[in-house]
């Protein structure tokens, strides 16, 4: 029996890319939350049916998208100690990228910090100002190491 070429199978994406995908869409959708001032339903309705998000993990999308707007001040807060201007000043991407990490950071206890911050970096590099993803590293290393104490030791002391 010959092979015969058909139509190429797509590949299957790792649960890290699809993770990855619902924190792209998560960002473009916090963007439009935060300069449009939608409701985060309509917002992630509009994501849902406008997109493609077979390759996405759905489910942390949403999780991300209604945490983070719901928590929004608290999370501004929380890294707003390590900001060399207020948040009021960030840029509309940066301030996205910074929510979600500190997100991630404060109520995702099983994402290890370095994945949260490293996520968050790779999302400013792809979407923000050229050394954004500088600026958002240094932040949020700053709040892993008040958040997330005992594990930047524990990472540290290896």
């Amino acid at each position: 029996m010959t092979d015969t070429p058909g139509p190429e199978k797509k590949r299957k994406l790792s649960r890290t890319e699809m993770r990855r995908n619902a924190r792209s869409y998560t960002l473009q959708a916090l963007y439009q939350w935060q300069m449009a001032a939608q409701p985060v339903n309509e917002i992630e309705a509009q994501f849902r049916v406008n997109n493609d998000m077979a390759d996405t993990d759905v489910a942390l999308f949403g999780e991300l998208l209604r945490g983070v707007t719901a928590r929004a001040r608290a999370l501004d807060d929380a890294y707003s100690l390590f900001l060399d201007r207020s948040v009021d000043d960030l840029d509309p991407v940066e301030l996205a990228v910074l929510r979600i990490g500190a997100y991630e950071l404060i109520e995702r206890l099983e994402v290890p910090y370095r994945v949260a911050i490293n996520e968050s970096v790779e999302l400013a590099k792809i979407f923000g100002a050229t050394e954004s993803h500088r600026y958002v590293n240094g932040v949020l290393d700053k709040l892993a190491h008040k958040v997330r104490a005992a594990e930047v030791m524990a990472k540290r002391g290896r």
